[in-house]
């Protein structure tokens, strides 16, 4: 079994980490997921921004780990969860990565969502 590659946000693809000044919150099938003012926006070399929510501020008891895994050799390895309310649309509809390479440690104990597998992310300045 071979080393994965580790590889250093830089000019050639950067990633930036910022605060995201807002109240963001997640909702499927009637139920909000997530509710937090402390999400982090990671832009990561040419793709969209992605909101990254504190784990504190996700309801977890409306998650379900699932076995899927993938691997970025600028982030590391990632963990999924489903939202069973949401059915099937909402499967691995959540990633996170739970132990990051150093250089984007702030988004650890932070979970992401697929825009297109919950009812809404909504975002208020």
């Amino acid at each position: 079994m071979s080393e994965r590659p580790v590889k250093i946000p830089g000019p050639d693809h950067p990633i930036t980490i910022e605060e995201k000044h807002a109240h963001v919150t997640v909702s499927v099938a009637g139920k909000v997921i997530a509710d937090t003012h402390h999400a982090l926006s990671l832009k990561e070399a040419s793709y969209p921004a992605v909101l990254y929510i504190p784990r504190k501020d996700v309801d977890i008891s409306l998650l379900q780990k699932t076995n899927h895994e993938t691997y970025c050799p600028y982030k590391g390895e990632c963990s999924y969860y489903s939202i069973p309310a949401g059915g099937e649309r909402s499967v691995n509809a959540i990633w996170s990565y739970e132990n990051p390479y150093a250089s984007v440690g702030r988004i650890k104990d932070h979970m992401a969502f697929y825009p297109d597998r919950v009812d809404s992310i909504n975002v208020k300045a």
